[in-house]
């Protein structure tokens, strides 16, 4: 066997693990989306969107008041994690020598790290104990610590790659530091940024544990923020492990909507992305 046969061989063998290492990954997703569609398409309904809950015990009625909980409290951690992030992450790629920086990065991968559980004994004592009170506020900002060290790190990550000619430009033509970062640099990067945060919003609205410290939960519809609040994971939650049957199918239907939701953020930064791109290369 010549040497040039023996490469192709051991080629062709890398290449078939790698493709078996890819189908490997693929098994557990395809068998958690075959369930949840399986299960959640035959249980979802207009109702289910459109109703409460209804009493312990009694069959139908939906989670309208879950699905309203769950947009504000993603939207409450957006708004607080979305600027700390981005700010953050640009602090660390235009001082990333400094020690501060490097303190920064290393308490945003800690803090990436943390079980959603210990964030949410912790937005407990900061957030509700001193209030004396459940509330979607306390729910919202235990999300958006953890949204900040993902916004953080994908913000420095991604600034890092814009090549340093643009920013130099920038420099030589007058600009301040900061005029440069937020007018040139930040721009170039601004898709992967969105991405970064549109996933980060996609990672948090399947949290449950964080919100059973905080938002607690609601059978009630409720948008404000300083009351306790419905959110589909603790509904889903509650109702999985209850003895009634309608709750289960409730609970199946509930899941595949947060299946939906996922896949509605993954589409909604491919789209965001390539239209910034498109923006990015007219301008």
């Amino acid at each position: 066997m010549t040497s040039t046969s023996g490469r192709k061989i051991l080629s062709s063998v890398f290449v078939a693990f790698c493709a078996a290492s890819v189908l490997a990954a693929l098994i557990p997703l395809g068998f958690v989306l075959f369930f949840v569609v399986g299960e959640g398409i035959r249980s979802i309904n207009v109702n289910f969107f459109t109703q409460m809950p209804k009493p312990v015990g009694e069959p139908g009625g939906g989670m309208a008041n879950a699905i309203v909980g769950t947009l504000m409290l993603t939207g409450v951690a957006a708004t607080m994690a979305v600027p700390i992030g981005v700010v953050s992450g640009i602090y660390m790629s235009e001082y990333a020598g400094t020690v501060f920086a490097s303190a920064v990065r290393f308490a945003a991968d800690t803090l990436n790290g943390v079980p959603s559980i210990v964030i949410g004994v912790f937005a407990y004592g900061v957030a509700v104990l001193p209030f004396r009170q459940f509330s979607a506020f306390a729910g919202g900002f235990a999300l958006g610590v953890m949204m900040i060290p993902i916004i953080a790190r994908t913000t420095e990550e991604l600034l890092l790659l814009v090549p340093a000619p643009i920013r130099e430009g920038a420099l030589a033509l007058g600009a301040t530091r900061a005029r440069a970062v937020f007018s040139v640099v930040l721009p170039a990067a601004l898709p992967g940024i969105v991405t970064g945060i549109v996933l980060a919003l996609a990672r948090i609205a399947g949290e449950t544990a964080p919100l059973l410290f905080t938002s607690f939960n609601n059978r009630f519809f409720n948008t404000d923020l300083r009351q306790p609040t419905a959110a589909l994971t603790v509904q889903i939650y509650n109702y999985a492990i209850a003895p009634y049957d309608d709750w289960h199918r409730q609970a199946w239907a509930g899941a595949l909507v947060l299946v939906g939701i996922v896949l509605v953020c993954s589409l909604l930064a491919r789209f965001a992305t390539r239209r910034l791109e498109r923006m990015h290369a007219r301008g």
